[in-house]
């Protein structure tokens, strides 16, 4: 047994060769038998605590891969053989991206669980934060993945600097070519942060309306009052002056109406104060003036203004109707009639002097 394990293979003996491959091996057996039981463990003893960092902890733990840590496990097993430059430097490759692929899941793994807690715990407080932690989660996961494969790059002997330059050129090249996703991205996030609004509220842009349902990374939609999706890139909507009625608390009407010349200025004069009390009358609002604003073209003109003490739009529509009906039945009662629009019409015979003769025509 003695000879045999001092027989020489590739420049080391054979008993070298087996502890090596039994250090690697033991490694490998360890981490797959011992990581399930731990990850039970801490998992019953975590879900005792009300804060998400330990949970994060256990789901990052939970991501050990035994394959990638017995490629690790190559590196001491090199040091301990005789070797060639050459395989000594693959194995110390080999091992290196092993272990920047194990670094790299247990961070991406604890950033995911983070976020992904933190996502639920806002859809039901904040719905439009879980769209800003999606895109935290992505610039984050970039920028784990790019710092390892640059921490990689330069341990494998490779110029970091000289590639930064040439990964700075074709950024350039690639953020002109993406500029419009990338700034739809930066744009939710702006969003997110500055909150214009949020999911459920009734906005209008550019002539458009409707109920904010989704705000995502590159599109916000909103269901308009008719039915349809409006689709609008988020930054056309940051560019954009937008309404947003949900932080309405009252609401401003101004409404006008006329009546028919020759109403006597008596009557004229009685017709604000009958609004007045038409609007009184009614709940939810707050009279604020009834003017006899001009003398236009078809009617005497007048203009009101009322608020609305709520943001209510269905309960505003019933209110309107209210007051126009209450105001048809006072001007009746008043025998005031609504202004349709006149017009006067010449009228000249052939051999005589142009006679002027007025003629009504009503219209819409």
């Amino acid at each position: 047994m003695t000879e045999w394990s001092r027989m020489v293979l590739a420049s080391n003996p054979l008993r070298a060769w087996l502890i090596a491959l039994g250090w690697v091996l033991l490694v490998g057996g360890l981490i797959s038998a011992l990581t399930p039981l731990l990850v039970r463990r801490l998992r019953a003893l975590t879900e005792r605590t009300p804060t998400r960092w330990d949970d994060a902890l256990v789901h990052a733990l939970a991501g050990t891969r035994a394959w990638l840590l017995m490629l690790v496990a190559l590196l001491p097993a090199a040091h301990a053989l005789v070797l060639p430059l050459l395989t000594r430097r693959w194995l110390e490759g080999t091992a290196s991206v092993a272990l920047a692929l194990q670094i790299g899941l247990w961070a991406g793994r604890f950033i995911d669980q983070l976020i992904t807690a933190s996502r639920e715990s806002a859809m039901r407080s904040d719905p439009e934060t879980a769209t800003g932690l999606a895109a935290m989660s992505f610039i984050a996961r970039f920028a784990l993945w790019s710092a390892l494969l640059l921490l990689l790059l330069d341990n494998l002997g490779f110029n970091v600097s000289t590639l930064l330059a040439g990964f700075g050129v074709g950024g350039i090249a690639v953020g002109l070519a993406l500029q419009n996703v990338l700034g739809d991205l930066f744009s939710s996030l702006s969003i997110v942060l500055d909150k214009p609004f949020q999911i459920g509220h009734s906005v209008a842009v550019d002539g458009f309306s409707g109920t904010v349902e989704n705000i995502g990374l590159k599109t916000t939609r909103l269901r308009s009052v008719s039915g349809e999706m409006l689709v609008f890139s988020n930054t056309d909507l940051t560019k954009a002056r937008l309404r947003n009625y949900r932080h309405m608390q009252e609401r401003r009407i101004l409404f006008a109406f006329g009546v028919r010349f020759g109403t006597p200025a008596a009557l004229l004069a009685r017709i604000p104060d009958e609004v007045r009390q038409a609007i009184e009358a009614l709940p939810h609002t707050r009279f604020d003036r009834a003017h006899f604003k001009d003398i236009g073209e078809f009617a005497l003109n007048f203009e009101v203004v009322y608020w609305m003490t709520t943001a209510d739009y269905t309960l505003y529509m019933d209110t309107q109707q209210a007051i126009n009906l209450e105001l048809m039945r006072r001007l009746e009662a008043l025998g005031v009639d609504f202004a349709l629009p006149t017009r006067t019409v010449q009228l000249a015979r052939p051999g005589r002097a142009q006679e002027s003769q007025p003629a009504s025509a009503a219209g819409d």
